[in-house]
Order: C-alpha cells, then sequence, then structure tokens
C-alpha cells in the first residue's frame, strides 16, 4: 500500500496549535474497517478519507473519529478543504463540495499569509428544544447546581450532530471533568454530545461521552452555539464571533461563528476558521 496524507492544524494560524487532523486526499479502495484501523493508528482526535467524484470540486467524505464514523464534523471539512485548496495549486478563492453520508456541504477556501482559511456553511439547523429534566447535568460534568446559568436553558440543537448545549457561570469551565459515560444521560434527552458554554467569555468545552479524551476545536458543536446565540438574543444575525476552545488541553483555537436569520428562524449557520499545513506521510503497510 502506498497512501498518502497531509498533516494540517485547524482553527490555527501556527503550527502545532488548534486541532491536528490527517487528510487522505483518495482513499478509494479502503474499507470501513481500514479506515477505523487507520484513525486509531493515527491518534489524532478524527481523520477525514476523500474519494474524487467527476464533478469538479467535489468529493465524497467519510470523518471516523478513535471509536466510529461520524455522519457530520466540523474541522475535518475545514482542514479537508484546506488540503484540497493546496493539491490544486489555485491562487483564487475556491469552494469544494464534500458528499457526506446523508448530506452535502460546503466549504470555501481562501489562501492566507499563515496557509489557509476556510468556511463551513453547516445549513439550517435543527432546533430539538429545551431538556425537561436538567437535575443530572451538573453531576454529569463534576458541577455544582449553581454552576449552571439560570437564566439561559438547556436545549438540544443539530447542525449535522444533536448537541445538548449546556450554559455554565463564568469560571466553571476550568471546574468542568467528565465524571462517567453520559451516552445514556444524552440519549435520554434526543442528544448525541454535549457541550459547555460560558457566554461571559465566548468559550466552549466538548470531550468524548466517557470523558477520556477532550476535543481541542469543535467545527459541528460551535454550529450549534451560533444557533443558540442567536435563538437567545445573544449574537446579530448575519455578524461573525470568535468562540474560543481548546486552552486545557494546551492548544488554543480559534472559532469564528456566522448565524443568520432572526431569533424566531435561524436560517443558516457557517463556521470557518484558519488551517495551517504541517506536513505530509505516506502509509506503506495496510491494516
Amino acid at each position: 500500500m502506498h497512501l498518502e496524507y497531509r498533516h494540517v492544524d485547524v482553527f490555527s494560524r501556527s503550527a502545532y496549535g488548534g486541532n491536528s487532523l490527517p487528510v487522505f486526499l483518495d482513499s478509494q479502495g479502503l474499507t470501513t474497517k481500514q479506515m477505523l484501523s487507520i484513525t486509531k493508528e493515527l491518534r489524532h482526535f478524527e481523520a477525514i478519507f476523500l474519494e474524487p467524484q467527476s464533478e469538479p470540486g467535489t468529493v465524497s467524505a467519510r470523518v471516523f473519529d478513535l471509536f466510529q464514523e461520524l455522519r457530520f464534523a466540523g474541522h475535518p471539512l475545514i482542514g479537508a478543504a484546506a488540503a484540497l485548496h493546496d493539491a490544486s495549486s489555485r491562487d483564487r478563492e475556491c469552494m469544494w463540495n464534500f458528499d457526506l453520508s446523508a448530506t452535502r456541504v460546503s466549504v470555501v477556501t481562501q489562501r492566507t499569509a499563515s496557509g489557509y482559511f476556510g468556511v463551513l456553511d453547516q445549513g439550517a439547523p435543527e432546533n430539538f428544544g429545551p431538556i425537561s429534566d436538567g437535575g443530572w447535568v451538573a453531576g454529569a460534568f463534576s458541577l455544582e447546581p449553581e454552576d449552571i446559568c439560570a437564566d439561559l436553558p438547556m436545549e438540544v440543537i443539530s447542525t449535522g450532530l444533536r448537541y445538548l448545549i449546556v450554559p455554565v457561570i463564568a469560571g466553571a469551565l476550568q471546574r468542568a471533568r467528565v465524571a462517567g459515560d453520559i451516552s445514556s444521560k444524552l440519549s435520554g434527552v434526543n442528544a448525541e454530545f454535549a457541550v459547555l458554554f460560558e457566554e461571559s467569555s465566548l468559550e466552549i468545552r466538548h470531550w468524548n461521552n466517557d470523558g477520556l479524551l477532550e476535543d481541542v476545536a469543535t467545527g459541528s458543536a460551535a454550529g450549534t452555539v451560533g444557533s443558540y446565540r442567536l435563538r437567545h438574543g445573544l449574537a446579530q444575525a448575519g455578524e461573525t464571533f470568535v468562540l474560543n476552545q481548546g486552552r486545557f488541553v494546551g492548544r488554543p483555537s480559534r472559532l469564528h461563528v456566522q448565524p443568520q436569520g432572526a431569533t424566531s428562524q435561524v436560517s443558516n449557520v457557517r463556521v470557518g476558521g484558519d488551517v495551517t499545513l504541517v506536513g505530509r506521510g505516506v502509509l506503506e503497510l495496510a491494516p
């Protein structure tokens, strides 16, 4: 096997910051089992596998974390778009279409002094409303009940993955830890994942549901937070704000979020960020 990949850092203007990612630009012939094995071998939070399509600027894409294939993800798509732009040697702005298992999304990329900047159009968010019983949430994150914001609701929103958004008071993020596997609790409120959100610092934290891994920069969660902030009058439609993530794992990241529409109906959310090209590699043995 001679399988090439690009190593990129997403949501960072400098190498060895942001969320790292291996991008396989041509993964034709790989099975699902092989893609998962490769993702586990490389030990990034996620990996993305592309197959070129006949339509110009269009690829099929499959994203894996260390446990499973994901229907959608933010930083892998933005990182992959930057790698595609670099491989194309184009100087002008480019748009890339990604065919995922259930949807097609687009990313617009442009060259910058440090690499690339990509903007992912996450489309119209789906709102599942506030949860009716959130008494378990504080303890699930090793927090006290008073650490949860009393004047903002906990609710479930999706721009591809369903996140329970948990607004917390200033200072609570640094104390937060996942106390045990929260998968069943999240399933009970129709969520797949959870993201802690601190409005005062515009900062988020997100872990795998078992708490063993903390994500550096979560583009899919940032999209849901963008919808949440517009819905609750915390953001202005069409204006971009920056979410911070990753400082607790030593890789500060900046996620640019632009919700569109109105408080009564969020029509679209775009999430963008810088991408730095770090290196390239070749896998010579098939799993």
